[in-house]
């Protein structure tokens, strides 16, 4: 599909687009080297300054690293499970790929809630309780930064109740990776789902605190889908207009 004259979206956030791409052509891998601002500015057809600010974007979602004097780099393979393979292929408004993403979160978080609603200690259970409240309070005073802190914070809260390492490393991956869905695609904003979000947390530290894992995983699958369908209409809205 061909973008729509109507559809606005800044330069630079189409430059960090198009560098990913390039990586990915490239077959550029973790710790590899890229090409400087300059050569990224003339192989993109684009200025200095948007490559500047594009790398900024990539720098701190943590796809790029800018090491002074040295020049850009793929970042570095991390994280227990190899978080830095994972976004060696993903692109943050590719729909096929936040659908896959989101189709392995179902996959985590629903085994997660089961495990939680046996596993939660008390003081596991205050904090999803906590998080989920930090998240509340985020929406309703619009405060973006504290959504997305409680909202961070309330899923891997639930995956550090499962008890599993495992479930902890990728729970955290997965939704490193969706962030970087918001900030590209949606400029890291609430979403239209928040409202529906914070009830929906509700009902699923409900189910874990009352030891309940059919309904858990449940109350986590529904949250998942209907966030994946609010992503859908954001970006979709974003990118074609």
């Amino acid at each position: 599909m061909s973008v729509s004259a109507g559809a606005y979206r800044p330069g630079y956030e189409l430059v960090a687009e198009q560098i990913l791409q390039l990586i990915a052509e490239l077959g550029l891998h973790p710790g590899d080297r890229m090409p400087t601002e300059n050569e990224l500015a003339t192989q993109l057809g684009s200025s200095r300054t948007m490559v500047r600010e594009a790398v900024k974007i990539l720098s701190a979602i943590g796809r790029v690293r800018a090491h002074k004097g040295r020049g850009l780099y793929v970042a570095d393979d991390d994280g227990m499970l190899g978080s830095g393979r994972w976004g060696g292929f993903f692109h943050p408004t590719d729909l096929d790929h936040v659908y896959m993403l989101f189709e392995f979160r179902r996959v985590q978080e629903t085994a997660a809630s089961r495990l939680a609603a046996t596993h939660a200690t008390p003081a596991e259970l205050r904090a999803i309780e906590a998080a989920g409240e930090t998240c509340r309070q985020g929406y309703l005073t619009e405060q973006v930064a504290v959504f997305d802190r409680g909202d961070d914070d309330f899923h891997l809260g639930i995956a550090t109740a499962s008890h599993n390492h495992f479930l902890v490393a990728s729970v955290r991956e997965a939704r490193r990776l969706q962030r970087q869905s918001s900030v590209i695609g949606l400029h890291g904003t609430v979403g239209g789902h928040a409202t529906e979000a914070v009830e929906e947390h509700a009902a699923i530290y409900q189910a874990i605190r009352d030891g309940d894992p059919d309904a858990a995983a449940h109350a986590t699958a529904v949250h998942l889908d209907n966030t994946l369908e609010d992503y859908r209409r954001q970006i979709q809205r974003r990118v074609f207009g």
